[in-house]
């Protein structure tokens, strides 16, 4: 069974190599089979798999959306056909979504009493409900729900186990959570809230890290700062006072 467990994994990082995204996914889906619990190596190559796999479509379907609004005057001899391509994407990644959310609900979430892996699985259970809000009318309310819930879940593990202010988890947890807030929620505040509380709680301490781990903090940072400094723009006069204060 060990054998096996290291040959899916080889498989999956051999997968990722050649980049093909749905055979890595396979062969983490092997990995789940065997094990359940999975090392930090083996959620990783999971989240990258899914990640991509997810991507690639959102990639198309936001192409496919912004063709569809450009051209809408000219496409009326294909609008039939451009329909269903759009909703080939859209039932793609709707099944690679549902599949994810399925293995976490159903599995990993399950098999696992460790803090750090399980804010891992809450947040990719918050990242890929905030992908179904963007595009699924139908699952929209629910994925709304589900993802605030585990970004929420997320944060509150992190403050339970005491998680450093520069934990790389914590602040990819809360860019998540605030992308989340101002795209799907479009609570402008509560986004910038969220931002300026994680970058200016982590700052002071950044520079106590090591090289390698200073590097990917402070490429995190500098994504919530920027998110801060568009979104903040957007802020009516009152809600920029108070988040000077």
């Amino acid at each position: 069974m060990s054998d096996k467990r290291e040959e899916y994994t080889y498989m999956a990082r051999l997968s990722e190599q050649t980049e093909r995204w749905e055979d890595m996914v396979e062969y983490m889906k092997r990995v789940i089979d065997i094990t359940k619990d999975l090392n930090n190596e083996e959620r990783n190559l999971l989240s990258i798999a899914y990640k991509n796999t997810v991507g690639q479509r959102r990639t198309a379907w936001r192409a496919i959306t912004a063709y569809e609004i450009k051209e809408k005057q000219k496409i009326v001899k294909y609008a039939e056909v451009l329909q269903y391509y759009k909703n080939r994407v859209e039932k793609e990644l709707e099944q690679y979504c549902m599949e994810i959310l399925n293995l976490i609900d159903q599995t990993l979430l399950k098999k696992t009493a460790n803090t750090e892996a399980r804010v891992f699985y809450f947040k990719m259970k918050g990242d890929y409900n905030r992908y179904l809000a963007e595009f699924q009318q139908k699952l929209q309310e629910k994925a709304i729900q589900q993802a605030q819930l585990a970004y929420q879940n997320s944060l509150e593990l992190m403050d339970k186990d005491k998680f450093s202010k520069t934990n790389l988890l914590r602040l990819g947890v809360s860019l998540n959570y605030s992308v989340f807030c101002y795209e799907i929620l479009s609570d402008v505040p509560k986004a910038c809230q969220l931002a300026k509380k994680v970058f200016e709680e982590a700052i002071p301490d950044i520079e106590e890290l090591e090289n390698d781990e200073y590097k990917d903090v402070t490429t995190i940072l500098q994504l919530i700062k920027d998110n801060l400094t568009n979104w903040s723009g957007e802020l009516p006069e009152d809600d920029i006072n108070a988040l000077k204060r």
